[in-house]
């Protein structure tokens, strides 16, 4: 394992890259998708690949962000339930972005404050 550490943790990265690219309920995306642009990026572990990941876009999920509507071994195709907004939090004073039908809780996994 690496002893690499993201600057911004991947929770939020992941959740930008949707909101950046992927900003459309009608628009579907895979976790492939995201991660190619994690990657490039570059605040990602270099040697990770995307079956590493799996855990966080099972959290999107599970959170109400997006919902899986197909899966072929590991390539997830994902929608938005509704659009993504950028919020920032005060308390670990990073910005999140959180779909606007989501509880206004930090996606931080070291934070999980109040919005």
């Amino acid at each position: 394992m690496s002893d690499f550490t993201p600057s911004t943790p991947l929770e939020l990265q992941i959740r930008k890259v949707i909101f950046e690219k992927f900003n459309d309920p009608d628009k579907k995306f895979t976790n492939d998708e995201v991660f190619e642009i994690l990657k490039s990026n570059g605040d990602i572990d270099p040697s990770w690949i995307i079956d590493d990941t799996e855990s966080l876009f099972h959290e999107i999920c599970d959170s109400g962000l997006v919902r899986n509507i197909a899966q072929n071994f590991t390539t997830i195709f994902f929608k938005l339930f509704d659009p993504v907004e950028k919020l920032r939090c005060d308390s670990c004073n990073h910005d999140v972005f959180l779909g606007t039908s989501e509880e206004r809780i930090c996606p931080n996994p070291s934070c999980k404050s109040v919005i």
